[in-house]
């Protein structure tokens, strides 16, 4: 027989379904819940009879044949009439479990019963299904996930959706069905009886205590005020005598469970199921005619009379529920559409993979020309990670190193008298020590033990192989004379009131040699800072982490040769400062000396001042200057020595710290033509090749299936939004 549902295809507001069936027909219940009619009940309750009865589909009757997955029934209208017939696999299946169900489909012009016997006996074989007469169970599955879905078409068909589930068991059949088939078919029935807009037809035999029944009250518990249950009882023909006006005060609304909207229906007969005219006539004549069933309210006996008050329950849910609808789309669609952004742009092809890239360092790029200028108002990012404030870091990271230089820098202390007093190095936590008086030697070895470190910044695990390593220092040491004496004496020839020029190279060395620590140290962690910025911005400028990472790994080489040169300039500018020849042009040295030769002689003199009643300053005679104790040639030298090297140190340290920062870190790490700031630039993306641009931001399989499905979905709920408006 072909599908005639005249006079059966109206289950409610023509306006709503007309919208249900725009929604289905774009596939948005594929993302959101959707209001559908979902038939339960325990086997053998009848409910395959029910949905005969409001489908007028010829549901195959053979033991062999019965619910053994769920089977979606969609009517929507259409132009022309088609009947589809597919599957769609569960959400759980293989890929290759999923792509036979979705290569399996047919098409029909008519769905009599023997048509639609042939159709299940193949969907059995497709989801392999056990037959239970041919094979073991063991060897094939008794039930199955997936959907079956039949989606009938025609002019004169309105929207309605109704799923027919496996009826739930509570005993095994030896050799049919076991513990596990009872588990899997009452989850998969909960699963459809939780869609907060399915209308549930809770099917139970009338001959049975309603009271007991397991779905009555999976049922109660998942719509404990019953707004969208409505309850069918079927075989009311089969009620023991006596037992009958039970069953009539529970359909009024007097018995257990009142609050369910109880309909009766008399399903066909094995006998009536036989006949190729099987019609309701028999079911009107049984209501009509045998009491006490008579005497129920019309409303509520017969196959006619429960798609009536289906009508109602359906369309109230559904009125009540499409504003929830329209929200659930909206807020899907934003998840989806953000979903796609933070994929980025499509990268199929190499010319995409490269705009995908350049727009990366572009933006890179941006944000590196916001930090060097501290614009950091401009991006949010600056709030959020403070590792990004570069310019900030390495001015701060400066002071300390040029601090660090003048109080540590030296290995003895110079016997000057307008060295700073003690103060401290910001952020570093080091206190600086000024060199201790005449007297106070005792107190200066104690301080002298103190340990300071040269590095400030964690390293990048990247770096461990080319950083400095962490090193304590101590402050400078007392007594430069002794040294310097020693120095001098076991190193002079045959000079007279002089020194050998070569002797300021050889004290130079040593007294720079902390140098090496302190500049490595400082350039270290400039680098540390240069690389945290990199690591640090990348996630923000770039969400998937396989291109980040590829990224990353391409360049990483790159920017280990470009942090090496940085500290290969520390070396070359070490080399230079403490092993060359030392020389100046800077006009400072000479004032420092002359300085230093001044206020040695005036402190000399300050021993010979004499008191002047008048009021002409400081006065020194002079018969008391030419009877100064006289100097030894050795002490008078050293001295000289040391005025030299205080005066060429201060200018060699200047000089030293200022190329340390202007060379290594500002020319090699920050603003430099090579630059590892500079690396991420459009030049460096367009000169890759078409394989490096494939294995840099080309998509993997899952991620372009993830887009595919991104893109459907926007499209669909975009569908469904405008119908909704």
């Amino acid at each position: 027989m072909t599908v005639d549902n005249t006079g059966y295809s109206r289950l409610g507001d023509p306006g709503l379904l007309h919208r249900i069936d725009q929604l289905f027909a774009c596939n948005v219940g594929d993302y959101i819940d959707l209001p559908q009619l979902v038939v339960v009940g325990d086997q053998s309750s009848g409910k395959s009879s029910v949905l005969e009865g409001l489908t007028k589909l010829p549901f195959p009757r053979q033991s062999g044949l019965c619910t053994r997955f769920a089977t979606q029934i969609t009517f929507r209208r259409a132009a022309t009439k088609m009947i589809v017939v597919s599957i769609i696999p569960h959400a759980r299946a293989s890929p290759e479990h999923a792509n036979k169900m979705k290569g399996w489909a047919i098409e029909v012009q008519k769905l009599d019963a023997k048509t639609f016997e042939k159709i299940m006996e193949e969907v059995h074989e497709v989801m392999e299904l056990s037959d239970h007469q041919t094979e073991s169970p063991n060897l094939r599955r008794t039930f199955s996930n997936d959907v079956l879905r039949l989606e009938i078409a025609g002019p004169d068909e309105d929207h309605m959706s109704v799923i027919d589930v496996p009826g739930i068991f509570k005993n095994t059949t030896p050799g049919k069905t076991t513990k596990h088939d009872i588990d899997m078919v009452r989850e998969m029935v909960l699963g459809y009886m939780q869609n907060p807009r399915s209308v549930m037809l809770t099917v139970v035999p009338a001959n049975v205590d309603i009271a007991t029944q397991e779905i009555v009250e999976m049922a109660r518990e998942l719509d404990p005020d019953y707004d969208r249950t409505l309850g069918v009882l079927t075989k009311p023909d089969l009620v023991d005598k006596g037992a009958e006006n039970d069953i009539v005060d529970i359909i009024g609304g007097k018995g257990p469970g009142s609050r369910v909207q109880w309909s009766v229906v008399r399903n066909p007969g094995q006998q009536e199921l036989q006949s190729q005219n099987t019609d309701r006539h028999s079911e009107a004549s049984f209501f009509r005619d045998v009491r006490p069933w008579n005497t129920l309210d019309k409303d509520r006996v017969g196959i006619v009379a429960l798609r009536t008050r289906l009508q109602e329950v359906h369309t109230c849910h559904t009125r009540r529920e499409f504003p929830k609808v329209k929200s659930e789309i909206g807020k899907r669609l934003k998840v989806s559409r953000e979903a796609l952004r933070t994929l980025g742009a499509e990268r199929d092809t190499p010319e995409k993979q490269s705009r995908f890239l350049l727009d990366i360092v572009k933006r890179f790029q941006d944000l590196v020309s916001l930090a060097l200028t501290t614009n950091y108002g401009a991006d949010d990012l600056f709030d959020e990670h403070l590792e990004l404030r570069i310019a900030t870091e390495i001015v701060r990271r400066n002071t300390i190193f040029s601090e660090q230089m003048e109080k540590l820098g030296q290995e003895y202390w110079f016997n000057s008298k307008d060295e700073l007093g003690k103060e401290s190095i910001p952020g570093s936590g080091l206190a600086l020590l000024s060199p201790p008086e005449e007297g106070e030697e005792t107190a200066r070895k104690s301080s002298a033990n103190d340990q300071f470190n040269v590095r400030i910044s964690s390293d990048p695990a990247e770096l461990d192989d080319i950083l400095y390593d962490q090193e304590a220092i101590p402050a400078p040491s007392s007594n430069i004379h002794k040294w310097l004496e020693a120095t001098y004496t076991n190193s002079c020839g045959f000079e007279l009131g002089t020194f050998d020029p070569n002797l300021l190279s050889t004290i130079m060395k040593r007294q720079t040699t902390k140098w090496t620590s302190l500049a490595l140290g400082y350039v270290s962690d400039t680098v540390a800072i240069v690389h945290t910025f990199i690591l640090t911005a990348m996630p923000s400028l770039c969400a998937d982490e396989r291109v980040r990472t590829n990224l990353l790994s391409n360049i990483m080489d790159d920017l280990i040769e470009r942090y090496r040169m940085a500290l290969e300039q520390v070396s070359f500018l070490l080399q230079v400062e403490r092993v060359g020849t030392p020389m100046t042009q800077n006009h400072y040295f000479n004032d420092s000396l002359q300085k230093c030769r001044q206020k040695r002689m005036q402190a000399a003199l300050e021993t010979m001042v004499v008191k002047d009643i008048c009021t002409h300053g400081t006065v020194v005679r002079l018969e008391d200057i030419v009877h100064h104790n006289p100097m030894s040639n050795t002490r008078h030298t050293v001295q000289d020595i040391h005025d030299i090297l205080e005066s060429y140190y201060k200018v060699a340290r200047k000089r030293f710290v200022d190329n340390v920062c202007m060379q290594a870190t500002d020319y090699h790490l920050i603003t430099g033509p090579n630059t590892p700031l500079k690396l991420l630039s459009p030049a460096y993306i367009l000169d890759l090749a078409d394989h490096q641009l494939e294995d840099i931001a080309g998509e993997d399989p899952g991620l372009k299936r993830k887009r595919k499905q991104l893109k459907k979905e926007i499209d669909e709920l975009e569908k469904g939004r405008k119908i909704l408006l």
